[in-house]
């Protein structure tokens, strides 16, 4: 709260007055009031322009809905181009609220946007700075595209490499999830975006998914430790807006009705106060949800439409409780101020910059991973005289920048690898290109030139689209098509098909350019099948990945024939691709690209495997031909290099046979200069992984059936703490590249580690450091990481991630890298006491730069914690002769339990308290107990502040004797009028000036001044809509209040509360808090213009002003003096029970009135 004062021409205080206001009851929050006349929509919807806090807009804004108003926050209506909306509000000025994808950026098949590399690459950075600018892009666009919530990140945790979604979320490891998605959450919402963090929860395959044969069962520590703590640690460093909720079954429950995870663990134990969504169709009940606060169900309301009002009306759910599921998503919106600054921008925009397309280059080089670099082949030089073969559909237009589903982002153009290399390469390099095989062991595409569409003119096929996977129906659009060779990555393939669901007839005629037998074939995720001159010749109709089948005909050369190549597509990943080998044509495309690198200095092979929502990989093996691919090229070039474009492991049957291996992942539209940059070294790499890549399928944590995908309905998580690189160590089993596994062009050594204390309580904090040198020839970075080893006690795995920074070092460089760790990051989940602890005994400390690479060694003790204990208390003002509840809270946050507590409140003499003391036998380690108490002042109790206080006494386990501590809480017992606060006088006779002082230095009103404007004792005054009562007291008598911190009582209901009076000396401004009859508040900035300046603060009126003032006899000479009116908001349908005035004696009250 400050005030400020003008400079004076007369003698008198000359400094500016800055009081802090300690208020003893209430937070103050900061806002600003207006009392000049509202506008209409201030009038029609005040929450809007308020000031209140937003809790305070929200109660308001729920009075005035309606019970359909409120249920329709509560679903979508697939009304616009997004992913979901809920439609506005415009009778109160509730905006509309939009949802889109995705985690990747901008998708929903929007134009106009950067396609960054997947989320795997961006925590294949380890650097939480540059995840920071990733989710800054992603905010940014989203808002540029007029959107409110970007359905991402995605934070589940990679049970198995064959997860289809796998490339979306940020790997195998909690911590590490936890902490690259806390910084995205933080740049998403720093540019203005809700995120929605997703989904949750433990959701980690595509395998039945939305229903219950996709039942997790699982236990509660595994459950926490593992497949909830990277969102415990997302809602707690960056506090995203929304959740998602999964298609995940829990133990038997949908997870958008598992109490347990939604209620109890989200709520309870997080105390998370945002919204949470309902996965597209996640939604399975309407009471059980409601009971759950599910908040939202998308995309639209079959739950929670006429279902969720009938049963409000039948009883089972309360109109509490739809209170309570439309109230986070209202506070969320007017966090993020969508009534007064919604996003402006449109699908259409174009929201691409330069910028954002440096951050997608910058995380597909730092996100790429040197897996091998035998003899030191890589860096190329681009200035040698060499040449170079680049090879696989991946390098060119089969190039692998996204995956598939709601993760897919549309690029407007693409730098693929083959254009990326030329580009960087010098005059005098050679770069050739040859495809080698389909990705999926398809043959060449047919071309279009010996296609007519069924239309009989042009080039191709003609394309029929419908709805549904039986190609019946009227058909939604017609198209002819050129080549059929397409990659929708689960995006519709023509306007107004959806995404999923539909299918397709590509019909025709071929003409044959010699006379033999053809083989075609025909590759396809999902079904396909090929008809030729009528002729079923290849029949792969059933969901799949993407498969490749082949089938033969004899044909006629210039003969045409008719051709039919129907298609559907059920869900995820989508492509379709007609092949073909004429009799005598060209060599195999495979031998192409051997007989291309036979002949090159340098083989650089693009190899990789498509990943997309809602199916799973069947293995994970590169599809089709690749390996063999690979091993032939390597087989004549001993000078290969692999780049992987995969969403999570693969195995590498040929890796002894290369000499170069690169993890790109999928990169985004900057792919081709990205691995330019890196093969060439004008960058180093410094991407580690954030995912095991095993030997081979046999190895995973999930290898059997009934773990993946499940048996019987169930799917059981009977690998239990041992996920990922856990499991690789608890059963030393080597994997082919270990987790945070990344080469460099550089070599790194790491120093001894050191500890620096031996022993910390598990309350305190482990601070190790080690420093780290660069020992090669380039400037490079490392990811220094720490892993932490519990005692064998607790069943924990051999080791894992607590810690880790990335750092850049100059050739010959050394920097200590320091962690602090506190010791609770340590804690285990006990299924017993539904509760974190960290157990006694001695903790390893490993640091290096890969989980199976840890060289420099330490150890702590952490001992266990005695010592926190403590009481707090609240207490509202207390009025005389009325009793008031109490209440407090005995808290150990130690690691044992204490006993025998005795609780005893203490009040002021004269006042009666009951009960007398509370006691508990036990209070449990880590645990919380709720008290309360019943105070009652006497009948005679004056106006002030006093102190209660809350002593607890316990006996503690380890010292064997009673403690004590204490909790004190000023109370203040409110005067009963307003005239009863008064102590200032304000006004004085012409005859008798010095009887009132009103600013401090012997000023004050004239009572005939006021008189001649119509102000007098007793009389009304009128300011704007506000009516007043002026002081009906004589002139030299206490007449307002300089305001002190005191507590009124001032009893009514209405929508505001006008205040009278002036600042002096200097414009004052601060805080005041409404108390309602409820218990509820309500706290406002008010200002008050200097009386001397006789002109209004920005948020005041002036009401009156006075020609002269009354002087001390060294008075300054004549000046006008002002009265000035303000108002605050009253929360609608509550009634006001006393006002708390802030601690500043230079605010001065005449009267107070609720309108």
């Amino acid at each position: 709260m400050t005030s400020s004062s003008t400079r004076r021409f007369r003698r008198r205080r000359n400094s500016a007055l800055t009081v802090a206001v300690a208020s003893v009851l209430f937070l103050s929050l900061a806002g600003a009031s207006n009392a000049a006349p509202p506008s209409a929509q201030e009038s029609a919807c005040p929450w809007v322009t308020s000031s209140a806090p937003v809790d305070q807009r929200v109660d308001q804004l729920l009075g005035r809905m309606t019970l359909d108003e409120k249920l329709g926050e509560l679903h979508g209506d697939n009304s616009s181009a997004y992913a979901g909306t809920v439609p506005a509000v415009p009778r109160l000025c509730i905006p509309k609220l939009t949802l889109d994808d995705s985690p990747a950026g901008v998708g929903h098949q929007m134009t106009g946007v950067t396609q960054l590399p997947a989320p795997v690459a961006d925590a294949a950075t380890w650097d939480s700075d540059l995840a920071r600018q990733y989710g800054q892009v992603v905010g940014s666009e989203q808002w540029g595209k007029g959107n409110d919530v970007d359905l991402g990140p995605t934070v589940n945790i990679v049970r198995d490499p064959r997860w289809g979604r796998a490339f979306e979320s940020y790997g195998e490891d909690p911590y590490l999830a936890g902490q690259i998605g806390s910084a995205d959450v933080s740049g998403i919402q720093g540019t203005g975006e809700m995120a929605q963090l997703k989904h949750w929860a433990v959701y980690n395959q595509e395998a039945n998914r939305n229903n219950s044969a996709d039942d997790a069962i699982i236990d509660q520590r595994v459950e926490q430790e593992i497949y909830l703590s990277q969102f415990a640690t997302v809602v707690k460093q960056a506090k995203p807006a929304s959740l998602m909720c999964s298609y995940s079954f829990i133990n038997g429950q949908p997870a958008c009705q598992d109490p347990y995870i939604m209620k109890q663990v989200l709520r309870d134990q997080w105390s998370y106060q945002g919204f949470v969504t309902s996965d597209w169709g996640a939604t399975h009940s309407t009471v059980a949800s409601a009971d759950a606060r599910m908040n939202m169900e998308m995309p639209d309301g079959h739950y929670y439409g006429a279902p969720l009002k009938q049963a409000v009306a039948d009883g089972q759910v309360s109109l509490a409780t739809v209170d309570d599921l439309v109230r986070p998503i209202l506070t969320e919106m007017f966090r993020f101020h969508l009534f007064t600054s919604p996003p402006t921008g449109d699908p259409s925009s174009v929201v691409t910059t330069p910028a954002h397309v440096a951050v997608a280059r910058k995380v597909a080089e730092d996100g790429s991973v040197l897996l091998k670099n035998a003899d030191n082949l890589l860096p190329l030089s681009p200035d040698a005289d060499s040449s170079i073969a680049v090879i696989g559909r991946g390098a060119g237009s089969g190039a692998l920048t996204a995956g598939g589903g709601s993760a897919a982002v549309t690029a407007d153009s693409i730098v693929t690898p083959y254009q990326g290399i030329t580009a960087r390469a010098g005059k005098h390099t050679t770069v050739r290109y040859a495809a080698g095989d389909s990705p999926y062991g398809g043959l060449p595409t047919v071309p279009s030139s010996a296609l007519t569409p069924s239309t009989g003119t042009g080039a191709g096929l003609t394309g029929t689209y419908y709805r549904g996977m039986t190609l019946s129906g009227d058909p939604i659009t017609t198209a002819n098509t050129g080549e059929v060779d397409f990659n929708w990555n689960g995006s519709p393939p023509a306007p107004s098909v959806p995404p999923s669901q539909w299918s397709a007839k590509y019909t025709g005629t071929i003409t044959p350019p010699a006379t033999g037998t053809y083989t075609f074939s025909v590759t396809s995720d999902d079904g396909s099948r090929l008809l030729v001159d009528g002729k079923r010749i290849i029949d792969n109709w059933r969901d799949q990945g993407g498969t490749t089948q082949t089938g033969t005909v004899e044909l006629t050369a210039g003969q045409p024939v008719s051709i039919e190549v129907d298609y559907y597509q059920d869900g995820g990943g989508s492509l379709l691709n007609l092949g073909w080998q004429p009799p005598g044509g060209p060599s195999s495309p495979l031998q192409a690209a051997v007989d291309l690198a036979k002949s090159s200095d340098v083989a650089v092979v693009f190899a990789g495997d498509f990943e997309a929502e809602g199916s799973d990989l069947p293995d994970i093996d590169l599809p089709a031909d690749q390996d063999a691919l690979i091993k032939a090229v390597a087989a004549v070039n001993p000078h290969t290099v692999v780049v992987l474009n995969t969403g999570s492991a693969v195995t590498m049957p040929w890796l002894d046979s290369v000499k170069g291996v690169f993890e790109a992942w999928y990169p985004g539209q900057e792919d081709g200069n990205a691995i330019a940059s890196l093969l060439f070294g004008d960058v180093n790499p410094s991407g580690k992984l954030p995912v095991t890549f095993p030997k081979s399928l046999q190895d995973v944590p999930a290898s059997t059936p009934a773990q993946w995908p499940g048996a019987d309905g169930k799917v059981q998580y009977s690998e239990g703490l041992d996920v990922g690189y856990r499991w690789y160590d608890a059963k030393d089993i080597d994997p082919l590249f270990a987790f945070g596994y990344g080469l460099s062009y550089t070599s790194f050594h790491f120093g001894r580690l050191k500890v620096s204390a031996p022993t910390t309580t598990s309350l305190g904090t482990v601070k190790a450091s080690v420093d780290i040198t660069n020992t090669g020839l380039r400037a490079g970075s490392d990811v220094v990481q720490l892993y932490v080893s519990d005692p064998a006690v607790t069943g924990e795995p051999p080791a894992q991630l607590k810690a880790f920074q990335k750092v850049a070092l100059a050739p010959g460089q050394t920097r200590k890298v320091t962690f602090d760790v506190p010791a609770s990051d340590f804690r285990t989940w006990n299924e017993t006491t539904q509760n974190w602890q960290v157990a006694d005994g001695g903790y390893g400390l490993r640091v290096g730069d890969s989980s199976q690479n840890l060289p420099a060694v330490g150890s702590v003790r952490v001992v266990r914690s005695y010592d926190s204990q403590g009481v707090t208390m609240t207490a509202p003002s207390i009025m005389p002769a009325q009793p008031v509840a109490v209440t407090g809270t005995f808290v150990n946050n130690a690691d044992v339990p204490v006993r025998n507590v005795r609780v005893t409140p203490g009040v002021p003499a004269g006042w009666t308290v009951s009960p007398n003391v509370v006691r508990l036998p036990k209070a449990a380690a880590h645990s919380t107990a709720k008290l309360s108490f019943t105070v009652t002042p006497p009948a005679t109790a004056a106006p002030g502040s006093r102190h209660l206080t809350l002593d607890a006494a316990f006996d503690e386990e380890k010292v064997g004797h009673a403690k004590v501590t204490q909790a004190v809480r000023n109370v203040t017992t409110p005067y009963t009028s307003w005239s009863s606060a008064f102590n200032n006088t304000g006004v004085s006779d012409d005859s008798a000036p010095q009887s009132a002082d009103f600013d401090g230095s012997g000023y004050s009103f004239s009572a005939q001044q006021l008189a001649s404007v119509g102000i007098s004792p007793g009389r009304p005054v009128t300011a704007g809509p506000a009516t007043f009562t002026w002081p009906d007291v004589p002139s030299g008598q206490p007449d307002n209040v300089a305001t002190q911190g005191q507590v009124i009582s001032l009893s009514g209901s209405g929508t505001r509360l006008d205040l009278l009076g002036a600042g002096a000396p200097g414009t004052q401004s601060g805080d005041v808090t409404l108390t309602y009859t409820d218990g509820s508040t309500s706290t406002s900035r008010v200002t008050l213009a200097d009386w001397w300046a006789n002109s209004p603060a920005d948020t005041d009126t002036l009401v009156a002003t006075a020609a002269d003032w009354n002087q001390p006899p060294t008075g300054s000479g004549p000046h006008k003096v002002s009265l000035y009116a303000t108002s605050v908001p009253v929360t609608a349908g509550k009634t006001v029970a006393y006002l708390s005035l802030p601690s500043l004696p230079g605010m001065h009250l005449f009267d107070a009135a609720i309108h």
